[in-house]
């Protein structure tokens, strides 16, 4: 998640869904990691390592080098998921919050034009069918 200045007013799902992953560690964790990882500094480190590794520490550096990025890549990929999975709660969050809020608009908006047809009909009443009360 990206950084947002602290006065700007949010989607109530997007301040509940932020002060959630403030208190729970393991998000926090989670976000730091998903955030490194999705980085050119994460690229450009283990460029390096890798590079490193190959040139100046092992001589058949393959087996092992495959090994390591194996497990990297199978838990760089279990945080991806949790990442899409929070994604997906936070925007069926979002879209369950929308539906309410249009849900009492369109009633209000119903009952505004209900009170406004009632008055129209009086008055066209009083004023067109009963001119006598002018």
């Amino acid at each position: 998640m990206t950084s947002v200045e602290p006065e700007t007013q949010h989607h109530p799902v997007v301040a509940l869904t932020r002060e959630r992953r403030a208190t729970d560690l393991q998000l926090r964790v989670a976000d730091k990691i998903t955030s490194f990882a999705g980085s050119m500094p994460f690229v450009y480190l283990h460029a390096g390592l890798f590079a490193a590794w190959m040139i100046l520490f092992e001589a058949s550096p393959w087996p092992t080098l495959t090994l390591v990025v194996s497990l990297e890549a199978i838990f760089l990929s279990t945080f991806v998921m949790i990442g899409q999975n929070r994604q997906s709660a936070f925007q069926q969050a979002k879209a369950d919050h929308d539906f309410v809020e249009q849900e009492l608009e369109l009633k209000t908006n119903t009952e505004l034009t209900r009170a406004v047809h009632a008055m129209t009909t009086e008055l066209h009443r009083r004023l067109v069918e009963d001119p006598d009360r002018r």
